[in-house]
């Protein structure tokens, strides 16, 4: 990796942008990967790292809080918790015990448009692996009493994350009234009533539903020999046969109106200071080869935020003073729409409104001017060189594999996608800024704080898993 290190050094100029790009796009960052699909329907990824005897294995099932329906918001996260509660060979608790054991570490996590596992271990445990994750694929065991417990914690989860967290509360609030009638209105972890009135018939459902072979990527990156890896999975997953699920691009379109005007919100909650979150709906990459928009979006963000010259930081924290913190935000990867997100705490003396107003004004500048040549130069530049250094890890490969192919791309993109972004001008991020920071697709939230309560934060409940 010291290559692309004394790369990154160069990183001033346009040709040591091109530089790294050409490193990146000649291959000379990526291990060799290999791709399967098992006679069930279950997908394969194999990447070779042979730096260290360490492998990383990821189950991804294509269903997230995007698929839930009214009424059972948050059961994708809740069936994820009950994933540790043992099958009729594994009893609950043994999976993590063995995993612990073998000296490897596990956890799972839930999202809008996909739920996954993983298991990071020495090679030499792979089989051990591949194994315990299988077993559960389809012979989870649930139980009354088990969800009645787990119900419990996930419930004390929301209330620890989102409900006594100001900001989260925000953004949650915020997201409901953003998107009109898109399950992104959703919070994945769910609304506490359906939390309060969900049973283990829902869990079963959900699991029943979307947990098959055809409806996961198997990811396994590390110190590994492909053909290896190809016989451990037909070994332990080739014998579940696949189930009824539709292919993401067979699942009902689920298309959010066009917001036609303004929307505001305040929330009253317990906080030291006032936050503010502007959020305007925008593109995500659907043909990495063809669309450009989302990649003149992210060097947007990039021109906005990034480091301590990006000019939110620059103008309204330090000149101006107006924010003690301002911050862009943008992910141009999604099974669904996205948002572009402003974001900031205003200084002493300055309010919510002042700050949007600072921000506005940076936005009407950035249209008017546009940007520089230097400052694209520079983001262009951090980009590579955090996916760079991103790349020494090989639970990052497995976490870009499989979120790529989770949301209906591939991790083939890769390498379009970059071009993508290097081929992005001045006048595209002009432009999508023109578009897109449109008062008619905005939604404007406001922490309004409250006294805080004089009491101490509770302690995380046993089994609370992220």
């Amino acid at each position: 990796m010291m290559i692309y290190r004394r790369a990154i050094v160069l990183s001033r100029g346009f040709g040591a942008v091109a530089m790294l790009f050409a490193l990146l796009l000649s291959g000379a960052a990526f291990a060799t990967t290999y791709e399967y699909t098992l006679g069930n329907g279950l997908k394969l990824i194999v990447r070779e790292d042979h730096r260290s005897p360490v492998v990383i294995s990821q189950i991804w099932y294509k269903a997230g809080s995007i698929d839930e329906v009214n009424g059972v918001t948050g059961v994708a996260h809740v069936l994820e918790h009950m994933m540790f509660k043992g099958t009729e060979k594994i009893p609950g608790g043994e999976f993590s015990r063995r995993i612990a054991a073998a000296g490897g570490r596990e956890n799972a996590f839930t999202s809008r448009d996909y739920t996954g596992y993983f298991q990071q271990l020495h090679i030499s445990r792979l089989p051990l692996a591949m194994e315990l994750e299988s077993d559960r694929m389809r012979n989870l065991v649930l139980t009354e009493e088990e969800f009645a417990k787990e119900i419990r914690v996930v419930m004390e989860e929301r209330r620890l994350r989102t409900d006594d967290q100001a900001r989260a509360l925000v953004h949650e609030k915020m997201t409901a009234t953003s998107y009109q009638t898109h399950p992104y209105r959703h919070p994945v972890v769910g609304w506490m009533n359906d939390l309060e009135n969900m049973s283990v018939h829902d869990a079963k459902e959900w699991y029943d539903r979307w947990y098959a072979p055809n409806n996961a990527v198997l990811v396994v990156v590390g110190d590994v020999n492909p053909d290896d890896v190809f016989a451990l999975a037909q070994r332990f997953y080739g014998h579940i046969k696949r189930r009824e699920v539709p292919a993401l691009d067979e699942r009902k379109p689920q298309t959010e109106p066009k917001q036609i005007g303004i929307k505001r919100l305040v929330v009253k909650a317990p906080a030291r200071l006032p936050y503010l979150a502007m959020g305007y709906h925008a593109p995500v990459l659907r043909n990495p080869g063809t669309d450009w928009e989302p990649y003149a979006l992210e060097m947007l963000a990039g021109v906005l935020d990034g480091n301590e010259s990006a000019r939110l930081n620059k103008n309204l924290v330090r000149e101006q003073r107006v924010a003690d913190s301002a911050s862009a935000s943008y992910d141009s990867t999604a099974r669904g729409p996205g948002m572009f997100y402003l974001v900031g705490t205003p200084s002493e003396g300055k309010t919510a409104a002042d700050l949007e107003a600072a921000f506005r004004n940076e936005m009407e500048r950035l249209v008017r001017d546009g940007v520089t040549e230097e400052e694209l130069t520079r983001v262009k530049a951090q980009l590579v060189a955090g996916y760079i250094f991103r790349l020494d890890s090989i639970s990052f490969q497995a976490m870009e594999i499989g979120q790529l192919e989770s949301i209906g791309l591939s991790y083939r993109d890769v390498d379009t996608m970059l071009k993508g972004l290097q081929a992005v001008t001045a006048e595209q991020v002009r432009a999508v800024a023109r578009k897109y920071l449109d008062d008619d697709s905005l939604t404007v939230a406001v922490l309004d704080p409250q006294p805080l309560e004089q009491k101490a934060a509770p302690a995380s409940p046993p089994g609370l898993r992220h």
